[in-house]
């Protein structure tokens, strides 16, 4: 067997853990005294509580063993923790609830203390504390960039939750760079394109996440134009996030690419083994989760380039223990990597090319996939035929089943125009880079 993992996956097996270690400090009476009717109630977002019987035990375990409790919780999860100790009744109405601005739920569990840094991301992380402590003042816009799944929309909300703990009188809005385009398109429909500006425009802390959406969506970017100039001569705070600096979109207004390029870009890398192995542990404590450092290890190796795909393997391995009562070994963690890593070249899906470029083209998929004629549409379609082509594996009647049947003459005279178009247009060479881009970043 490769490695073994330790079988600590439940609560218990945790708490159990930790009295362990409480018994290399103390004596079996003092062990008996202070913790025999001491149980461990919930860990979740680094921290763990406890209940015990009197108050007064509740008193000695806070002050004479908190640290050393929240000592041995780090070392197992890498990650900081607190300690929260109930006593007598309150267990009946104990409840862990994160309190964050109702209109922002996206925030919820996104802090710095719960960002692992490394090499690859710590100037990201200094420039966004750096932002939170003195928002408006510093570093306007900040502009986060790197490849998906490594921690940029974490940061951003990270911000995001610590101004508002720290002034919760602050407005505070958070959009992605599609969205933006989908509510000023609706708002223009309804009549309430006012009402729309006066959302974004008029906000302290303005938090845009996957700006590389609105590049060559021309009314979007007019909109988006004066939004963030608005802000920004009114000395409020913009935080930016996209999976490439604004140099490499090349579609995008010059006018805005020169105003991201005016604050401070901060890239963020793929996170070397040791990084990968600390977020892993975290990632882990979070959910309640304990795995041996030979696991951590395994599992770091194998997932390289995306902190999603980390976070997906201690998902799946969570799920074969709670749902599946599955004990967690070598065929488990395997079994969870298997799930998630792409072994050799990655070969995307003709649904993940259609979505994709559906969202580009500010459309639906029906919409590709339909009879509509319509100038958007019909281009839309062709890109996504060829990239469907470049892409996969698929002959021509493959690619015609994916939209309703066409025949591979209709196919073949689609592929043709945009190889057509990518030899003279320059904007249609951006637009296929973008898309591949992301449909890679999935």
């Amino acid at each position: 067997m490769l490695f073994e993992v330790l079988q600590m996956n439940s609560l218990n097996d945790i708490w159990d853990k930790i009295i362990e270690i409480l018994s290399h400090q103390l004596t079996p009476t003092a062990i008996n005294t202070w913790f025999s009717d001491c149980t461990p109630v919930d860990i979740e977002d680094c921290r763990l509580v406890l209940h015990t019987t009197t108050d007064f035990k509740r008193g000695i375990i806070s002050s004479r063993f908190g640290d050393t409790i929240k000592a041995a919780l780090s070392d197992l999860f890498s990650c900081d923790f607190d300690l929260l100790v109930l006593a007598g009744d309150e267990i009946n109405d104990f409840a862990i609830k994160k309190k964050v601005d109702s209109s922002l739920p996206e925030m919820a569990g996104y802090t710095f203390d719960r960002f692992i840094v490394g090499s690859s991301n710590k100037f990201a992380h200094a420039a966004a504390i750096a932002v939170a402590e003195n928002p408006g003042k510093t570093y306007n816009p900040l502009f986060i960039y790197g490849n998906s799944g490594l921690g940029k929309t974490h940061l951003l909300l990270a911000i995001g939750q610590q101004i508002h703990e720290k002034s919760p009188e602050k407005s505070i809005a958070y959009i992605k760079g599609d969205e933006f385009t989908n509510q000023l398109v609706k708002s223009i429909k309804d009549g309430t394109a006012e009402e729309f500006r006066q959302k974004y425009r008029n906000v302290d802390l303005f938090l845009v996440d996957d700006i590389q959406f609105i590049a060559g969506k021309q009314q979007t970017q007019n909109e988006f134009f004066h939004t963030f100039n608005n802000i920004y001569e009114a000395g409020h705070q913009i935080v930016i996030t996209s999976d490439r600096p604004p140099l490499e979109m090349s579609i995008l207004d010059d006018r805005l690419r020169t105003r991201f390029e005016g604050g401070l870009m901060a890239d963020i890398q793929p996170p070397d083994l040791e990084t990968r192995m600390a977020i892993t542990r975290n990632k882990a404590g979070q959910l309640g989760l304990l795995l041996s450092d030979d696991a951590v290890e395994y599992i770091a190796t194998n997932i390289t380039a995306n902190i999603r795909q980390l976070e997906g393997v201690i998902k799946r391995l969570t799920a074969y223990k709670e749902i599946l009562d599955d004990v967690i070994n070598i065929d488990s963690v395997k079994r969870a990597i298997r799930d998630v890593i792409r072994i050799g070249t990655y070969i995307p899906t003709p649904e993940s090319i259609i979505r994709e470029t559906a969202r580009y083209y500010s459309l639906k998929e029906e919409d590709l996939r339909g009879q509509s004629r319509s100038k958007n549409t019909a281009m839309a379609r062709q890109v996504s035929m060829y990239l469907m082509r470049s892409l996969t594996n698929l002959s021509l009647k493959d690619i015609g089943a994916e939209y309703e049947d066409r025949n591979h003459a209709t196919v073949l005279s689609s592929i043709r125009k945009v190889e057509d178009l990518l030899k003279t247009d320059p904007n249609m060479a951006g637009t296929v880079r973008d898309i591949t881009s992301n449909i890679n970043s999935i």
